[in-house]
């Protein structure tokens, strides 16, 4: 077991609710980013003077530009259907992560500012004051929420926690108390292409090491060609893939699955990542800067699809907000939708998870498959947060939970799903989700992973499960990371793909 210099929690025998810990994580938030990585994103380098009349005015314009977010914040009745849906609520017993508590610290503010009563009478409806205190409790705990959506499926007015967590940080970023860890990787992104800040030539040359890998390991000269003008597939993954474990294994699967299909397709040093910490953020302008990239790439390279790689908050702001942010999917009229979609072939789902396209050539015959090349392993599938409750796969509701499992039970004999009520749409987050992988939050993190370490462990005490596939970039590092405080090999986790890689029979295709 990993050494920690905190408290890890210890399994429950029955599903309990804590009891409450006042202030147990309230130590535990993120850097605040300096001057230099606010700027290079338009924003304050620190916290500005009149903060208070800058952060209440931003409020206003959200509320005003999204309907939702009013509506979220009025509807709220304090059931408590939420309060032990979180994990990070169960692996802290902080009441201030419980989902109600942390939307109060918003909602409060929002009935002093904005509504007739809290003006008037606040002491009588719960509305306070911005305070400083206040604006830190928000940098604190809106920092400690995934973005995960799990409390949303059980609220029983559908209220998005998610889009609560979003414009707090955008106001906090507004008046210059931005999160460090995020604000810098968008950064980095915006300038040379990826979250990694990997630069076009060390990004070719990597793939040609991994090429050099693939051959030497299989036989099969496997290539991942980049910026190849007039390929048919503009391949967008997320850049843990081109070097970070177990990441590279689900990018070396990809380039199998690609081969044996014959496919013509192409990375792009332009578009070198999938994900996008727009989402993050909490800023929709961010997310759209990210995301034009993207299609710049595709409208120079003269490609007619465009296929992406295991990354769960990718998926989300693809699938559910590309056609808005960059005119990629269906619905859009006007000449800069239009301008793409002439290009991209219509036949094919426009983008397409990587899952989705693996799928598909699985249930036509046209990769061969040895399922005993993954027989030492048993594998379960953990559903990462914003594939499983913000997108879907494929041509039926629940799409995004049978294809990747579809696709595990054909590249493997053995396998297991966790509790039924841990997976699919009631899926526990890693933990890392939302911008919370970085060290100095640590503790929160491993506190985070408590309810799917619990499910987890379940199926390796009774059923010997010794692997757990995802489709999430960020859920391989948050469990290579907390795995072992759990007692646990780090390496028991990994790509969809990697198993693809480790079960497919290649052809020499020329």
């Amino acid at each position: 077991m990993a050494k920690a210099e905190f408290e890890v929690p210890s399994y429950r025998k029955l599903p309990t609710i804590p009891a409450l810990k006042e202030g147990a994580t309230a130590h535990v938030k993120p850097y605040v980013a300096d001057a230099a990585v606010q700027d290079a994103l338009g924003y304050p380098g620190e916290l500005v003077e009149d903060w208070h009349d800058k952060a209440i005015g931003r409020m206003g314009e959200l509320l005003d530009k999204y309907r939702s977010l009013r509506v979220y914040l009025d509807a709220c009745v304090h059931c408590g259907a939420c309060t032990d849906k979180c994990h990070y609520f169960l692996g802290s017993a902080d009441p201030k992560n419980m989902p109600v508590a942390r939307q109060e610290l918003m909602r409060k503010v929002y009935r002093r500012y904005f509504t007739l009563p809290g003006k008037l009478f606040p002491g009588l409806v719960g509305a306070a004051d911005l305070t400083k205190d206040v604006l830190d409790d928000w940098f604190t705990y809106f920092h400690q929420c995934s973005e995960c959506r799990r409390c949303s499926v059980f609220c029983p007015y559908g209220i998005d926690t998610a889009e609560i967590t979003m414009a707090a940080r955008e106001i906090l970023n507004t008046v210059g108390y931005g999160m460090k860890y995020t604000n810098q990787i968008l950064g980095k992104v915006l300038k040379i292409g990826n979250n990694l800040g990997l630069p076009g030539p060390a990004l070719e040359d990597t793939l040609q090491g991994l090429e050099e890998d693939i051959e030497m390991d299989t036989g099969v000269a496997v290539k991942m060609p980049l910026d190849v003008q007039g390929a048919e597939i503009l391949f967008v993954t997320p850049s843990a893939d081109f070097f970070s474990e177990p990441h590279v294994e689900s990018l070396i699967g990809y380039a199998k699955v690609f081969h044996a299909a014959g496919a013509s397709w192409t990375l792009s040093t332009h578009a070198s990542e999938a994900g996008n910490f727009g989402l993050f953020n909490g800023s929709y302008e961010q997310m759209r800067k990210v995301a034009m990239r993207i299609r710049e790439a595709a409208l120079e390279l003269g490609v007619k699809r465009i296929v992406v790689g295991e990354c769960g908050h990718a998926w989300r702001v693809i699938y559910s907000m590309w056609n808005t942010l960059i005119g990629v999917g269906a619905g859009g009229t006007d000449p800069f939708a239009i301008e793409l979609q002439k290009q991209l072939d219509p036949r094919f789902k426009q983008p397409m998870h990587i899952c989705e396209y693996t799928h598909d050539l699985i249930q036509r015959g046209v990769l061969k498959l040895d399922k005993s090349a993954n027989d030492h392993r048993v594998v379960t599938f953990h559903d990462s947060c914003n594939v499983a409750r913000a997108s879907r796969m494929g041509d039926v509701p629940g799409g995004q939970f049978t294809i990747p499992r579809d696709i595990v039970k054909a590249t493997c004999n053995n396998f297991v799903d966790m509790d039924q009520d841990t997976i699919h749409e009631k899926t526990f987050c890693c933990g890392g989700g939302g911008g919370v992988l970085t060290d100095e939050v640590l503790e929160i993190r491993v506190k985070g992973a408590l309810p799917r370490m619990e499910a987890l462990n379940k199926v390796v005490e009774n059923n010997k499960v010794n692997f757990m596939a995802t489709i999430c970039a960020i859920c391989k590092a948050q469990f290579t990371k907390v795995l072992p405080f759990y007692g646990f090999d780090m390496g028991m986790v990994g790509g969809v793909h990697q198993l693809v890689s480790d079960a497919i029979v290649l052809g020499d295709k020329e």
